[in-house]
């Protein structure tokens, strides 16, 4: 999927901008444009476009945390699920140290402040279409002091990206014949995914799954005092 050669891009990359806002979206996209002309660049003004764009034919997606139709990290969660070796930027004016460290331990290939200059977003996208993940300079990311949280990024790491969708999924409010009917597999395949989830999250219910998922959107987003 990626066409990068001893640091150097190839043109032909295709990325995915996913922002709720015109104006942000049209400065991810000058700064993408600077690295390589002949790149193809889709937009998302909502989750919902966004999770209809991703395909394997995506090198890269720049993510914004809150947008209609999602709120938080859960959204780096679906995504993930969906297609796990998709880089994921996560781009955010929430860029405490807290936020930074939970989305790449979610599984983020790197994040970005939108606070950032173009410079430092084009490096940042290079950087991970090397291979690498990208932390913006001189963060120390620390580590996390919110026990419950820990705990519950621990037991989501835990999950294979078939039971994170099918967890997402269970989020939107899916049944188990329609989540069977979306990945295209037996209503007893997604049955065995649910009990696995309901496991492997410590929990006695799909509710209670879906709550504690819940947990990990805007609540987990750390704002500075």
């Amino acid at each position: 999927m990626l066409r990068a050669r001893e640091g150097y891009l190839v043109s032909g990359y295709r990325f995915l901008v996913a922002d709720d806002h015109p104006l942000f979206r049209g400065a991810l996209k000058g700064a993408l444009s600077g690295l390589d002309s002949a790149c193809e660049i889709l937009e998302a003004g909502d989750f919902e476009g966004a999770k209809a764009l991703v395909d394997d034919s995506v090198d890269l997606v720049l993510l914004d945390l809150t947008m209609p139709g999602v709120s938080g990290l859960s959204g780096l969660i679906a995504l993930r699920g969906m297609n796990p070796a998709l880089p994921i930027v996560v781009v955010s004016a929430h860029d405490s140290p807290e936020t930074i460290r939970r989305a790449l331990e979610l599984g983020a290939s790197g994040f970005i402040s939108k606070s950032s200059c173009m410079d430092e977003i084009r490096t940042a996208v290079q950087a991970v279409l090397n291979g690498d993940i990208y932390t913006p300079a001189d963060i120390d990311l620390g580590a996390e002091g919110d026990p419950e949280v820990a705990d519950l990024i621990q037991r989501l790491q835990t999950l294979t990206p078939q039971q994170t969708r099918v967890l997402s999924m269970l989020a939107e409010g899916l049944l188990n014949k329609q989540i069977a009917y979306e990945l295209n597999v037996s209503e007893a395949t997604i049955k065995a995914h649910v009990s696995a989830v309901l496991q492997k999250l410590d929990v006695d219910s799909r509710t209670q799954a879906v709550i504690r998922l819940s947990k990990i959107g805007a609540d987990t987003i750390a704002t500075e005092d």
